[in-house]
């Protein structure tokens, strides 16, 4: 508008003239909508906190265009088709549970892909590893994809990108560790490769653990519980970041999910840890 009337783009403007835009948001994504069920910890108008639960895909992609995080994201909140990537700012893998941050503005989104980029989004996870490391680590490898299985990434020192990944015993069993685990960066399946790199391949993964082991003198129902967890033992824990609008530190905590709080009852009872068990941690 040109001092309150509808003007051309060819129209001259003089000093003193007043212009007003009515922009619109451009839709940023093409997905559908789908009433599903999702689990809100906390929402205001700049963010979504989401618990997700493990079998979850986080957004879509080629096999999975529908029933994703973002699919019902975009029903629950119509407006985030207008924020790039329907609000999601970091992913977790479909079979990892727990906690992920959406932005629910675009300011928002700046607001947080910049925290992620300095390191400033605190982000702790729960892993169940094969095998018994003597203690914490750090561990400094790039990460890139497979130079053979392309749908697979690995360490790759040439080519790939820097990852760092901090680990701490929480709990020993005999043949079994969980640890709690920080990242520095978020490359894709970075816990994962990072912990099989070390030769401490998550329990329950195929990708990078290869087929179960069972171990020596297992007990039946020690047995029937490892066969039977078909996921990657690993859950989102613990986020903080600060608010993009109110500049507050938020934190929030996700408690284990059930099949991993069986999972460390069946190792605590059937394949304890002569050493000892928790490190308080857990």
């Amino acid at each position: 508008m040109l001092d309150g009337r509808s003007a051309r783009p060819r129209d001259a403007v003089h000093g003193g003239a007043q212009l007003s835009l009515s922009a619109e948001l451009q839709s940023e994504v093409s997905w559908v909508a789908q009433s599903l069920p999702l689990n809100i910890l906390y929402e205001d108008e700049e963010l979504l906190v989401i618990d997700k639960p493990a079998g979850l895909v986080v957004h879509p992609g080629a096999g999975n265009h529908h029933g994703t995080l973002v699919n019902a994201l975009l029903s629950h909140r119509p407006a985030l088709e207008s924020v790039p990537r329907g609000g999601i700012v970091h992913r977790l893998d479909k079979e990892t549970s727990g906690l992920l941050v959406v932005a629910g503005t675009l300011n928002a989104h700046r607001s947080l892909v910049a925290q992620l980029q300095k390191k400033d989004v605190q982000r702790e996870y729960f892993a169940i590893v094969r095998g018994v490391p003597s203690g914490g680590g750090r561990i400094e490898t790039a990460i890139g994809r497979h130079p053979r299985q392309r749908t697979r990434m690995a360490v790759v020192p040439n080519s790939g990108k820097p990852a760092v990944t901090h680990y701490r015993i929480a709990q020993r069993f005999a043949q079994y560790t969980a640890l709690s685990v920080q990242l520095e960066t978020g490359r894709t399946h970075q816990i994962r490769v990072h912990m099989a790199h070390r030769g401490y391949p998550l329990l329950g993964d195929p990708v990078y653990g290869g087929r179960l082991q069972l171990p020596r003198a297992c007990s039946e129902r020690l047995a029937e519980t490892l066969r039977g967890f078909r996921r990657q033992a690993l859950h989102a824990r613990r986020l903080s970041f600060i608010h993009p609008g109110s500049g507050d530190l938020c934190s929030f905590e996700s408690p284990l999910a059930d099949d991993l709080q069986g999972l460390l009852q069946v190792l605590a009872e059937e394949n304890p840890s002569d050493s000892g068990q928790s490190l308080g941690l857990l």
